[in-house]
């Protein structure tokens, strides 16, 4: 059995390159990339030709990038929060009228997450000034503006 310690250390330096790198991108991509290159690897220590172990850990690359990535993917995402967030989990949210305010000129509203915006009313909703503590639902969020609409009606 013929080693080529340069082609050793090669794949070692890869394989270990390649797991520094996964460690910042965390998608998975560059983990099967240094699988292939164990692979190669783990040729160039059995005494395959440097061409072959490239071969090699090319065919181990592709097949953990189509086949053990998306399902190791998807098998990550079934923990993920269910939960809307940020400008999604406004969306429907409901809160009370803090500041008046009319279809032309904004106001604030408290929503029931305890946060205040500024806010106007929504295009379709009727001209009028509507008192402190109206209840209002969010429809929609513009830059830093909550569009809302009067009423209990939630639009989740």
């Amino acid at each position: 059995m013929n080693i080529d310690w340069i082609q050793t250390v090669v794949w070692i330096g890869l394989t270990l390159l390649l797991g520094v790198v996964e460690i910042f991108t965390l998608d998975f991509v560059f983990l099967m990339l240094a699988a292939g290159a164990a692979g190669g690897l783990i040729a160039a220590l059995v005494g395959a030709p440097w061409w072959l172990s490239a071969i090699i850990a090319a065919a181990v690359a592709l097949v953990l990038l189509s086949l053990v990535r998306p399902r190791l993917l998807v098998a990550l995402g079934r923990n993920a929060d269910p939960h809307r967030t940020n400008i999604e989990g406004l969306i429907g949210l409901r809160g009370t009228v803090a500041v008046a305010f009319t279809s032309s000129s904004p106001g604030q509203v408290r929503l029931a997450n305890g946060e205040t915006w500024s806010a106007r009313l929504a295009a379709d909703s009727p001209d009028r000034t509507p008192p402190l503590g109206t209840p209002v639902v969010v429809e929609s969020i513009e830059g830093s503006t909550a569009v809302v609409r009067l009423g209990e009606r939630a639009t989740s």
